[in-house]
């Protein structure tokens, strides 16, 4: 499956907006993103992959599909947006480890944010009746130890580690600016424990979304400021949750909680002249939409005000599907890249 989207829009001058996003990025202690090494008119590639390994058959290919994207050898980096089990399954220490030594393996730099799979759901009885908030400890401490750096091979990055979010990192490419968020389904991590007997949020968990949600919302703000200040050619984020599946109406009812976001993906990208992008997993079928356009009726849904015309989603495959990773291929900034759309994509097969 191909996408072509319109061709890039020449950057806008650093106004106010941007001037007052930066120094309220500083005020909150947020780190600039990483220097942008790469040769400034070079294409470059990437895969994102996520909702994967899912059960027992899922693990044991899983080393397979990590050979076959180290055998990528155009690929710059990898990104696993989160979802590193099934929702039915223990989330222990000793999956974890079992993983991590799978994300070893990448021969590429992997950029890994959390599901709602390995810490959210992890209250439930089948996945071991945990307390959330330390399962996300665990997931810090095993995944995020080295704060600045990717797992596989080694990419400076720059992260939330400051504020206690070591998993939201940013960097940018060749005049693309990349944020990578922890957003994660189950409306953001707000659904009671009901594997722990409560019916209703705790006050510790509340307290950890709005944490984790103002800090989201800051990086955003930041990385959308640097790419109006660098005049880049687009901003890709990248999270677990499809805050735009349509099955949340029947089986969720609530997503108020990522209103915020949703907010501020409107504001930043109406904002900015270049073309913003949204990489999610959560909802297992690949799909490519413009879910804030004028007219969606997400908009109304999310009580939000404004629309983002300009902002594509993109839901990987994943769970039973996960036998393929998308492959982004970036234009080359410059002359190069002229009449090219700023991204296009496919799906790759995984060979069996």
């Amino acid at each position: 499956m191909n996408s072509t989207l319109p061709t890039r829009r020449t950057a806008a001058r650093l106004g106010a907006a941007t001037a007052v996003a930066l120094l309220a990025a500083t005020a909150l202690g947020l780190p600039a993103q990483a220097q942008d090494t790469t040769p400034q008119h070079d294409a470059f590639s990437f895969a994102v992959i996520g909702d994967t390994p899912y059960g027992e058959q899922a693990i044991q290919e899983f080393p397979q599909h990590v050979t076959a994207l180290n055998a990528d050898k155009s690929l710059d980096f990898v990104v696993h947006v989160g979802d590193i089990k099934n929702g039915s399954t223990v989330c222990s220490d000793e999956y974890f480890a079992q993983i991590k030594t799978q994300f070893d393996r990448f021969t590429h730099p992997l950029v890994y944010t959390p599901g709602d799979n390995e810490w959210t759901d992890c209250h439930r009885t089948n996945n071991g009746a945990y307390n959330p908030l330390e399962r996300l400890t665990k997931l810090r401490e095993v995944f995020f130890s080295q704060p600045g750096k990717t797992l596989g091979a080694t990419m400076p990055v720059k992260s939330q580690a400051s504020l206690g979010l070591p998993e939201n990192v940013s960097f940018s490419r060749n005049r693309i600016s990349f944020a990578v968020i922890n957003v994660p389904g189950s409306n953001n991590s707000t659904l009671p424990w009901s594997g722990l007997g409560k019916t209703t949020p705790t006050p510790e968990q509340l307290a950890e979304v709005k944490h984790r949600t103002d800090a989201v919302v800051a990086e955003l703000k930041q990385s959308f400021a640097q790419a109006r200040q660098r005049h880049d050619r687009a901003v890709v984020v990248l999270q677990q949750a499809d805050m735009f599946d349509p099955t949340y109406a029947v089986q969720w009812g609530d997503i108020s909680a990522f209103k915020p976001i949703v907010q501020t993906l409107i504001d930043e990208s109406s904002a900015f002249d270049g073309e913003t992008y949204l990489f999610d997993g959560d909802s297992h079928v690949y799909n490519a939409d413009r879910p804030l356009a004028t007219g969606s009726h997400w908009l109304t849904a999310y009580g939000v005000t404004g629309h983002a015309d300009r902002l594509q989603r993109v839901t990987v495959d994943g769970a039973a599907k996960a036998t393929d990773y998308l492959k982004v291929s970036v234009a080359p900034n410059g002359a190069a890249g002229v009449g090219q759309p700023v991204l296009n994509w496919k799906n790759v097969p995984f060979d069996k």
